[in-house]
This record gives structure tokens, C-alpha cells and sequence, in this order.
């Protein structure tokens, strides 16, 4: 299936992806089809390019949460799945100030004692990603022994732990996973090494892991999950780049959260503005016409349907470019309004369920098929981070 070829650099791949797209209508050879989501009431074909009333949209975000908070009495581990779902519960909590949420995430992280798996000697990104929900916490109800794991973690990789040793985030997951906490922990204490630290682990990402760096610069703007994907190497089955919708995701959500931590003067933030744009402006070019996007941006025909993990933080990122003034409102609105539109219509189920979440995986082959009944922690999160922002736009 991972067939490989020689592929010419950016040009071959900004081909790739500005090749016509085509909705796929024969279902029946989709393994992903779902049942009508609502009894007698079909999804739309094309959502509405107009965002729902604010208050519309609340609701919506707190049936999801609700369904998942009771469907898990368990509050659960501190991986970086588990982690993505609660920075989105605290974000909802933030915009309604829903009691309810704050202990959930707090008897979560009480149950952890607001630690990280690894421990504080962990340079290992998914490990840190619980640290952006303490930090979450601590803003909410500062405690020092909330940040005490994350901050010791961080500042031993900064300052005492090969301090010089960059080449941590070999993944494109890894920026949205360990950068957020840099950025926070380096506003907190005002301590730009934090910041700097960031920064050359992030360049190492994306300007030399495995040659060339992961981001597509010069040609699509998007992200290669890790170096296996880059020109040369793993190919969808019709010989396009393999570039995944939940990977560039987490490059998306990442650079949102970094900005929002972020002094808007400080001297990268520049940068991470201009890569999120590119990318917003990139994915916008792709998207499916029922407003999501599918599993492989550069190939419609590879395992073409519906995935609400990507689009949820293809969502997250656009509305935050729009409120940031970094896109044309105008432009951009009906796209992440498509998408929300889309979202609700065909994969949040009248309970509250969130489907068509492609599970824990690395390409766009990972957890198939993806279907109505699939769902996941993280992609729980990512909706509800789209949500919050989405709603924050909205009237």
C-alpha cells in the first residue's frame, strides 16, 4: 500500500494538491457511509456558509461535552489524547463558566496529582501535552503545585537537559502536543528562554527533520506528518503526497494556542502568524463540499468521507485567523461556517455523540474504516476548541 517514487520537490506536490476535486458520489463503495445521522432529516450535501446564532452553537458544544463527560465516569489517563479533550472542556468552561466542567478536569488532574507520564525527566512532546489543562487550571485557580511537573519539565529541557539537543519533535503532532506549554510557561514567568527554546525545537521541525523540514513551504504550505511522507518516500495508491488531514491539524491548533500565549511583538510570533495563515489559506483550497475535509488533503480518491478531527482543527485555525485580522473575513467565514455546519449536521448525533473520528493513528490508512459510530477523546477536544472559537465570532 506505501508505495514509494521519486517525487520533484514542491512543484510536484503543489500539483498534487491544486488538481481538480471531485465529490464522490457513488456511497455505495464507501465503506464510510453513515445512517441518516437524524430520522428523517439527511445532512446536506452543501451546509450553509453563514454561521448559527452564538447561542446555537453553545448548545451544541455543551451536548457534546455533556455525552462525553456521561458516558465517562472515569475521568481518565493523562496521555496527550485524553489531555487535547480536556484543553477543549476547559475551553467551553472558559465561554459558559459551567461549573460542572471545572470539576471534571479538576478531579482529572487531581487524580494525577498534576503530574506527566515520563515523569518531569520526559522530553517526549505527547507526554507534555496534560501540561497545557494544568496550566489551564492554574490560571483558573493558581496553585503552584498545578504547573510544578510541566514547569520542572520544561525548564530542564531549556536550560539543564541537553539544552542544545533540538531534534525532539521529529512529528508534525509534536507542535501542537509541547509547544502550547512552552509559550505558557515563558509568558508566566516571563522568561523568554522558554521562548527561545520553543523556537529551535520548532525550526528543527520544520526547516531540517529529515532533510529539508517538514513544512511544504515553497509549495502547498501544508505539513508532512514525519519524514517518512517527504518527496521520495510513502505515496497514497494513485502516486500523490501523503499529506494527513489530523497531522496538519495539530500544526494548526498548535500555532493558534502558541499565539494566544504569545506577546504579539515577540520576535517569532511573526513567523507563527504567517505559517498559520499559509496553512488556513492552504486547507481552504481542499475542502470536501459538505464541509469537512477528508483523511488525505492531496488525494480525493484515497480513502475519500467525512473525518471530523481535522476539520474540527482546521475550523479552530481558521477562526482564529479571522478574529486575529490575518484573513479576509469575508473569505474565510463561509469557510469555517461550511465546515461547523457540516460538522453538526452529519457527525454529532442527536445524544450528543461525536462520529466520523478517525482514532489514534499516523496517515491517513490509520483506524479505517472511519465511520458514524467512530469516535475519540482528542477529536471530542478538537470540536470543542472549534466550537469556542467559532462561537466567539459569532452573534
Amino acid at each position: 500500500m506505501h508505495r514509494r517514487h521519486v517525487l520533484v520537490g514542491g512543484t510536484a506536490l503543489a500539483a498534487a494538491l491544486a488538481s481538480p476535486w471531485r465529490p464522490v458520489t457513488a456511497r455505495a463503495a464507501d465503506r464510510s457511509a453513515p445512517p441518516t445521522p437524524d430520522p428523517g432529516r439527511a445532512p446536506s450535501a452543501a451546509p450553509a456558509p453563514e454561521l448559527p446564532p452564538r447561542d446555537e452553537i453553545v448548545r451544541v458544544l455543551r451536548r457534546v461535552a455533556d455525552h462525553w463527560i456521561g458516558a465517562h465516569a472515569d475521568p481518565g489517563d493523562n496521555g496527550w489524547a485524553n489531555a487535547t479533550f480536556f484543553s477543549g472542556l476547559l475551553a467551553l468552561h472558559r465561554l459558559t463558566g459551567a461549573a460542572s466542567y471545572l470539576a471534571y478536569a479538576r478531579r482529572w488532574a487531581e487524580n494525577h496529582a498534576y503530574g506527566l507520564k515520563g515523569g518531569v525527566t520526559t522530553r517526549h512532546a505527547d507526554n507534555q501535552c496534560a501540561g497545557q489543562a494544568y496550566l489551564d487550571l492554574h490560571e483558573l485557580e493558581p496553585e503552584a503545585q498545578k504547573i510544578a511537573a510541566i514547569e520542572t519539565c520544561l525548564r530542564r529541557m531549556t536550560t539543564t537537559d541537553q539544552p542544545a539537543r533540538n531534534d525532539d519533535w521529529w512529528w508534525d503532532d509534536a507542535l501542537h502536543m509541547a509547544m502550547p506549554p512552552f509559550a505558557r510557561v515563558g509568558a508566566l514567568r516571563q522568561d523568554p528562554r522558554y521562548w527561545d527554546k520553543m523556537f529551535a525545537l520548532y525550526r528543527h521541525t520544520k526547516r531540517a527533520e529529515g532533510g529539508p523540514g517538514l513544512h511544504d513551504a515553497a509549495g502547498t504550505g501544508l505539513w508532512y506528518r514525519d519524514k517518512r511522507f517527504l518527496p521520495g518516500g510513502i505515496l497514497s495508491p494513485s502516486g500523490r503526497p501523503v499529506l494527513w488531514s489530523r497531522g496538519n491539524g495539530w500544526v494548526a491548533g498548535g500555532h493558534v494556542k502558541v499565539l494566544k500565549a504569545l506577546p504579539a511583538g515577540q520576535r517569532h510570533a511573526a513567523e507563527y502568524r504567517a505559517t498559520l495563515t499559509q496553512l488556513v489559506k492552504a486547507v481552504a483550497t481542499v475542502q470536501r463540499p459538505d464541509g469537512f475535509w477528508n483523511v488525505s488533503l492531496a488525494d480525493p480518491a484515497h480513502l475519500p468521507g467525512p473525518e471530523t478531527s481535522g476539520t474540527a482543527f482546521f475550523v479552530y485555525g481558521t477562526a482564529y485567523t479571522i478574529a486575529a485580522r490575518l484573513v479576509d473575513q469575508a473569505a474565510y467565514l463561509p469557510v469555517a461556517a461550511r465546515a461547523w455546519n457540516g460538522l453538526v449536521a452529519t457527525a454529532v448525533h442527536p445524544d450528543g455523540f461525536l462520529g466520523y473520528v478517525q482514532k489514534v493513528g499516523d496517515r491517513p490508512e490509520s483506524s479505517q474504516p472511519v465511520t458514524y459510530e467512530s469516535t475519540a477523546d482528542f477529536g471530542v477536544g478538537a470540536f470543542l476548541l472549534a466550537g469556542t472559537e467559532l462561537a466567539r465570532l459569532a452573534r
